[in-house]
């Protein structure tokens, strides 16, 4: 990153690049779309064009590439405490049906409300939060202050530790926010309980964005059924209410032990954990014969860049492909990517080549995205990153 930086004052100056971007939609403004920068520390700073056509404001982040997140439209609004309390307010209403289904979801999806960078995870009485910018970090106190007051919680856990925050030059920790955090909460979501770990498990404690796409999956199991990369078996309880059988197939010891923790947990007996490498353990069971009548394929994220979708690509399709053999005759396959820069277009493609190459026919029962509580803006991409398919083996 270059050193070299325009004239500095009180108010950041947009390209005119950077100020379509924000009329159409999108907060982001890159550091080449910045023709002065603010004399200020990072926070909340005046944005303008440079004709003087007020933009709002946006978090300032002064050692990122995004140097601008851009969150009101109205110059007179300056952000403030009750700002930050409203907006707050009006994404957790938002959330309020799933109440009643899940103890468990999240509360903020940065872009996706409007609060660029910003993460709320509820677990039970518990929140977890992810304060990704330094433009956003600098507002900690409000925001955790706002957060106690609207939800009542007991605890508020920072996990600070995502690469982002050092693009930013902030420091990647886990810190105690408010109150007190357990290792583990149980989480019910539509009558399956399991364990979530805040303080050191996957994302902020859980995978709470498949929560729809494994009830959906579980209402429809049947027979023999099988869990890819079943981590602590999220999947696997819901197929478990329906299936004759599970198998939870993750190549995490530790992972599995916690599925049988699960199992136990919620009086099922059905569930069989197996260890191994997913591709490896796929194509021994076709050689072998095997057949399965519900399988789920939920890996994790193989296109981390935007470099990596060619391997992302040839890595989905064969897993996949693997399923589709194994699946009996009526069967049901819910395959699923989280890599954002895995586009639906190169996700269905994908699935197409692997149809074709299984030499059997597939329909498509539903196409599923990202629940109430993950919005992705359509003009946002980035806050989508979540598809999935439900094929039927014809």
């Amino acid at each position: 990153m270059s050193d070299r930086r325009p004239p500095s004052g009180t108010v950041a100056i947009v390209a005119r690049r950077g100020a379509q971007r924000i009329r159409r939609g999108h907060p982001w403004v890159f550091r080449s779309d910045v023709e002065r920068f603010p004399d200020l520390p990072a926070g909340i700073v005046r944005i303008a064009e440079s004709n003087g056509a007020p933009l709002g404001f946006a978090l300032w982040s002064p050692r990122s590439e995004i140097s601008l997140r851009h969150i009101e439209r109205n110059p007179a609004h300056e952000p403030d405490a009750t700002w930050w309390h409203a907006k707050l307010r009006a994404a957790i209403a938002r959330r309020a049906p799933l109440a009643s289904e899940a103890n468990a979801y999240r509360l903020v999806h940065g872009e996706g409300d409007g609060l660029p960078s910003l993460v709320v995870d509820r677990y039970g009485d518990v929140l977890v939060v992810q304060l990704l910018s330094a433009g956003l970090d600098a507002w900690t106190d409000s925001i955790v202050t706002s957060l106690v007051e609207l939800t009542g919680c007991r605890g508020i856990l920072a996990r600070n530790d995502p690469a982002a925050r050092g693009r930013e030059g902030l420091p990647r920790e886990v810190t105690l926010l408010y109150g007190e955090v357990p290792r583990t909460v149980e989480v019910v979501e539509h009558g399956v309980r399991y364990l979530a770990a805040p303080w050191d498990g996957q994302k902020t404690g859980a995978f709470l964005d498949q929560r729809e796409n494994r009830v959906l999956i579980g209402s429809l199991a049947r027979g023999q059924a099988l869990d890819c990369f079943a981590y602590h078996g999220s999947f696997a309880l819901h197929l478990a209410r329906k299936a004759d059988q599970v198998f939870a197939l993750d190549v995490s010891a530790p992972a599995l032990a916690r599925v049988h923790e699960h199992a136990d947990r919620n009086g099922l007996t059905n569930i069989v954990p197996v260890e191994g490498d997913a591709f490896d353990v796929l194509r021994a069971w076709y050689k072998e014969g095997r057949r399965f009548d519900t399988i789920v394929v939920d890996p994790p994220a193989f296109a981390k860049t935007r470099s990596a979708i060619d391997g992302a690509l040839r890595g989905y399709k064969d897993i996949n492909l693997h399923a589709m053999r194994l699946l009996a005759p009526g069967g049901l396959l819910f395959t699923a990517s989280c890599s954002f820069h895995l586009s639906r277009g190169h996700f269905f493609e994908m699935l197409q080549d692997a149809s074709a190459d299984s030499g059997r026919a597939f329909a498509l029962r539903a196409i599923t995205g990202q629940p109430l509580d993950h919005p992705e803006l359509i003009t946002v991409p980035e806050t989508g990153y979540l598809k999935g398919a439900l094929l039927e083996a014809m």
